[in-house]
């Protein structure tokens, strides 16, 4: 599917807000580039946060922001955006001040997407101590990845059994800025393959429309079950973001 052009807009304010920039940020350089080089590094947004604990990379839908210390700018400030966006990049700028962690991850939306129907009927719980019981099904990895519990509006598929429903798949999402729903899906690992994760996400998302949310996906860019699943969900590819601890 594909976003409305007012979409892209709300998407470039609730990221300029998150990253400290000003609100028209994104939309003043995506008006500059109608007239210049796309590679001119100086159309990339910048901002100096020299008590910033993280280095972040943001590409979205052609607009590139670096936000961090002084010191890690000027390292960046002769590197291309197609270098920036991996990870590695980061790491080699920031290897002298403990660089580490956090890793890249591919950006998706959607302002609408088809609802997804269940082949059974199904009891969905919001409740928290269902989702957290689900994060003990799963390897820490993909807990840590999906990070449920940042995730404050919960949708878990139980799965009845005789003495105790079971969970077996969440979709939840948190607000960013009022504006944006950052949606993430867990299913238990011997529950995957079945269209549970898709239900999930697709309940999650569904519901955050319904409360007037642009809907975001993130995925690590190796986690390929994820991009395939945003991709299947009818999400649209909107940018790139990586970004690094600072001890």
């Amino acid at each position: 599917m594909t976003l409305e052009p007012t979409s892209a807009a709300i998407i470039q304010l609730a990221w300029a807000r998150r990253l400290g920039l000003d609100d028209d940020a994104f939309a003043t350089v995506a008006d500059r580039l109608t007239t210049s080089d796309p590679g001119d590094l100086g159309n990339r947004i910048t901002r100096v946060d020299d008590s910033a604990r993280s280095l972040v990379f943001l590409r979205l839908f052609g607009v590139s922001a670096l936000v961090g210390p002084q010191w890690a700018l000027d390292s960046a400030a002769t590197i291309p955006d197609t270098e920036l966006a991996q990870h590695v990049t980061l790491l080699t700028i920031t290897r002298s001040h403990g660089g580490h962690g956090l890793g890249s991850s591919a950006l998706f939306f959607a302002d609408d997407l088809p609802l997804q129907q269940p082949s059974e009927d199904l009891t969905v719980s919001h409740g928290n101590p269902e989702a957290i019981s689900l994060e003990g099904l799963c390897p820490p990895d993909d807990v840590n990845e999906v990070g449920l519990r940042g995730l404050e509006h919960r949708f878990t598929i139980m799965h009845p059994e005789e003495d105790q429903p079971t969970p077996v798949a969440c979709g939840a999402y948190s607000e960013w800025e009022g504006i944006l729903a950052n949606v993430g899906v867990l299913v238990a690992p011997p529950w995957r393959r079945r269209g549970l994760g898709t239900l999930a996400a697709s309940i999650a998302a569904h519901e955050a429309l319904a409360s007037g949310l642009t809907l975001q996906w993130k995925a690590d860019v190796s986690n390929t079950g994820a991009l395939a699943m945003a991709r299947s969900l009818g999400f649209a590819t909107g940018g790139l973001h990586a970004s690094v601890l600072l001890s």
